[in-house]
């Protein structure tokens, strides 16, 4: 009897694909940067059982419809807005993710990214290679400290919660918004728990680790931006839809903060003349949150396990509508 298909989107690890040829035909699209084509995706969703997939696939009701043997999409990241989970769980398609193996990892860059603004070391390394310096002075680049400041975390899930512990040692003051209460985080980060305005005017970081969704999306307005003081660092790690990001662009403008580290954009990738790369007080990186060579590999491979476990009739490790299996 013929394996059911299994569609690969981008090129992954050949080892962590083992799993998944066990129980699969396998097909890999043969680019690790280049997102597949549209029209070609679509035609492969027409035969497939299975879809691996990343955030830059949009797996919406136009393939869900003429995907009539499709039983799972995996995609290659915590997040899923890129899925139509409502249409996938009304036809009992399983949509799988992969949490917990890169909350580590993303906190260490959400962080590094918080320092690296926070202190100027890009300015400060371009300084160097620019061979502008010429002798050392009492406020030569000088930054603002992390240690004993208020860090704002919007979002405390796995990894705001990661990020609020590396902020301990610190000793940061920790507030954090979310939609529910995070006890743990509170009785053993000795995080508060504020209303969003408020952690938005105390801060001296914000840090955004929301999830995208139509509650979250353009959250960051030029009004927020004006709350926050004049000295204030915005960070954001989870999703560029989370920001309106001429309000954020105009803030910078009018120095109504103090800076910017970002790892994610409204659309990716941005071009190398986006109006945010022209502010010394931006730190920008390529979206690589997770993307540690330890991390990426686990991520893969339970992509894999997900779809494998699926197709084998199994409940996957991680998924997110769980109603399918119910």
């Amino acid at each position: 009897m013929r394996k059911p298909f299994v569609f690969v989107t981008r090129q992954v690890p050949e080892e962590s694909l083992v799993a998944l040829k066990v129980v699969a035909e396998v097909e890999v699209w043969p680019e690790e940067e280049i997102p597949v084509p549209r029209e070609l995706l679509l035609e492969k969703a027409k035969i497939a059982s299975g879809l691996y997939t990343m955030l830059s696939d949009k797996i919406d009701e136009e393939l869900l419809n003429q995907a009539p043997h499709l039983k799972v999409v995996a995609n290659l990241a915590v997040g899923f807005d890129n899925i139509d989970v409502k249409t996938a769980s009304e036809r009992g398609i399983a949509v799988c993710n992969t949490p917990d193996v890169l909350s580590d990892t993303t906190a260490d860059l959400t962080f590094a990214l918080l320092m690296a603004t926070g202190r100027r070391v890009v300015e400060a390394v371009d300084y160097v290679k620019q061979g502008n310096w010429k002798n050392w002075a009492p406020l030569l680049l000088a930054g603002t400290d992390i240690h004993h400041k208020t860090i704002g975390v919007v979002g405390m899930g796995r990894i705001g919660s990661a990020v609020a512990k590396r902020a301990t040692g610190f000793d940061m003051e920790i507030l954090y918004h979310n939609r529910s209460r995070n006890i743990e985080a509170e009785t053993k980060l000795g995080a508060s728990y504020v209303g969003f305005d408020e952690l938005i005017e105390r801060s001296d970081y914000i840090v955004c680790l929301a999830p995208l969704t139509e509650e979250t999306a353009d959250l960051f307005t030029y009004e927020v931006f004006q709350s926050m003081k004049s000295s204030a660092i915005f960070i954001n790690a989870s999703r560029g839809g989370l920001v309106v990001e001429e309000d954020l662009i105009k803030a910078l403008s009018e120095e109504i903060i103090a800076g910017a580290g970002l790892d994610v954009y409204r659309e990716e990738p941005i071009s190398v003349d986006h109006p945010l790369l022209r502010f010394s007080n931006v730190v920008a990186l390529p979206h690589i949150g997770s993307a540690s060579d330890e991390t990426r590999h686990e991520m893969a491979s339970l992509v894999s396990r997900n779809i494998a476990h699926v197709l084998r009739g199994d409940k996957p490790e991680a998924i997110v509508n769980e109603e399918v299996f119910k």
